[in-house]
């Protein structure tokens, strides 16, 4: 029986060890491993991080008018290029190989278990090249009343996974190497240096998802897995080793007008934590954003580093370098080079060899689409005016999950759109432009190089 289906975010993607030494950390009845680490102690590392992929398999659609519907009336994500998007991007990690691959969450587009399955075998081709892959599960992923199949006129109910599934399909990609699990969440624990582990945490929140009828967008961690991380904390600092902590949820606010249901429930109480044993930088993602922001807590800062969507222009990851001899950690975004995996595949597909500018242009409509439709019934301004505004908002709009405002903001007030945006009555909508073009001199948001130095043993 066809359905029809609310879209998942409110738009705000439119505008917006070993088992002895970890005795410590609770786990799971045969969830310790004793792999070694590959990385030794005073070893550079290099760490590549992904995060909303947001993967539908083609199985799941046959490209037809539900579909086609679906991803126009969506938020801004690449779903109709799907399939090529996560080719390109698996094959750059395993020509560049990189010693880790993180995924932070949202792996698929609502938890389906055909999208899931796909996406674990396209990991493999990571993994052979020499790469350790880690995933955590984000809002989207698990026990998902909105996953979907879509066929001609129609979409279809498909099946999501359960914990177990989700821990099982992705054995390879973290869980069966983990030297610790959290008997609370599918969070665990993983030591890819001896210098540097990753404490994979899962934020979602899932259980009443069936009951509510719709996948939470907010997170927090269970009082339970903060226990474990602090025991972990412990851990590592007899070690002698720094914990780099991966989320999907944010630590710390990445927005001045979006933050409930992003940024964590109970961050507080995790930056007192992450601060009592200096787990810093972060990696999250959830919000779409490329962004790095920072929060004093405990006399130290924290720094959250946010990559954008790999599903959403400009297609980024971020590529951070462990040098151990200066003890610092340099984190750089990049994009997936579609064009590249276009033109060495063979395609004649003109999106794809021009695929920067054409996600680009995809993702402006989007915004553009909104701010036109909102404007035009408004008598207040004539349609030169509304469409100089719509297409202030989806420059915008591209500029704040590019992370470029600071690059694009003098080109943008500088625009006849943005001097009607500032002039108009106080709303929602210019206080998320005027938010995002900011102050002169904002931090950098698409590199970061910061101290990373070990804790005596």
């Amino acid at each position: 029986m066809p359905i029809i289906l609310r879209k998942s975010f409110p738009l705000l993607a439119a505008l917006a060890i070993s088992a002895l030494a970890l005795s410590g950390c609770e786990s799971r009845a045969g969830s310790v491993s004793a792999q070694p680490a590959s990385i030794g102690r005073g070893e550079d590392v290099t760490l590549a991080v992904a995060t909303d992929v947001h993967y539908l398999s083609g199985r799941l659609t046959d490209h037809g008018k539900a579909f086609d519907t679906y991803v126009y009336a969506g938020d801004g994500k690449q779903l109709n290029y799907s399939e090529e998007l996560l080719d390109a991007f698996t094959e750059q990690m395993a020509e560049e190989h990189p010693n880790v691959l993180i995924l932070s969450g949202d792996l698929t587009n609502n938890g389906e278990l055909e999208s899931h399955e796909d996406l674990a075998e396209k990991l493999q081709k990571v993994e052979q090249a020499g790469t350790r892959v880690y995933v955590i599960p984000g809002n989207h992923d698990l026990l998902n009343p909105w996953a979907r199949s879509f066929k001609g006129e129609d979409q279809y109910k498909a099946a999501s996974v359960t914990e177990e599934q989700f821990a099982e399909i992705y054995g390879a990609y973290g869980y069966d190497e983990a030297v610790s699990r959290d008997s609370s969440s599918l969070s665990y624990l993983v030591k890819p240096s001896d210098d540097l582990w990753l404490l994979m945490l899962d934020t979602s929140k899932y259980a009443n998802n069936a009951k509510l009828g719709y996948p939470e967008t907010g997170g927090e961690l269970k009082a339970g897995t903060l226990k474990w991380v602090r025991d972990c904390g412990e851990q590592a600092e007899k070690a002698g080793a720094r914990i780099i902590p991966v989320m999907h949820h944010n630590l710390t606010d990445h927005s001045d007008v979006v933050k409930e249901g992003f940024t964590l429930d109970n961050a507080g109480e995790v930056q007192e934590v992450f601060a009592r044993y200096k787990m810093t930088p972060s990696l999250s993602g959830h919000i779409h954003i490329q962004n790095i922001a920072s929060v004093e807590n405990g006399g130290g800062k924290l720094t959250d580093i946010v990559t954008g969507a790999q599903s959403v222009s400009p297609n980024r990851y971020g590529l951070l370098t462990y040098d151990a001899s200066a003890h610092e950690l340099h984190y750089e975004a990049r994009m997936t080079d579609v064009e590249g995996w276009a033109k060495k595949s063979g395609s004649t597909d003109e999106n794809l060899l021009s695929f920067r500018e054409y996600s680009r242009d995809f993702f402006a409509g989007f915004g553009y689409d909104m701010a036109f439709k909102r404007l035009i019934v408004d008598e207040t301004y004539t349609s030169e005016e509304v469409e100089a505004m719509a297409q202030t908002m989806a420059d915008v709009n591209v500029s704040y999950f590019a992370g470029t405002q600071q690059q694009d903001r003098e080109a943008i007030m500088a625009s006849e759109g943005y001097r009607l945006w500032a002039e108009s009555g106080g709303n929602f909508t210019k206080n998320y432009v005027e938010s995002i073009v900011g102050t002169e001199g904002a931090a950098n948001n698409l590199s970061l190089t910061t101290e990373f130095s070990l804790p005596e043993k």
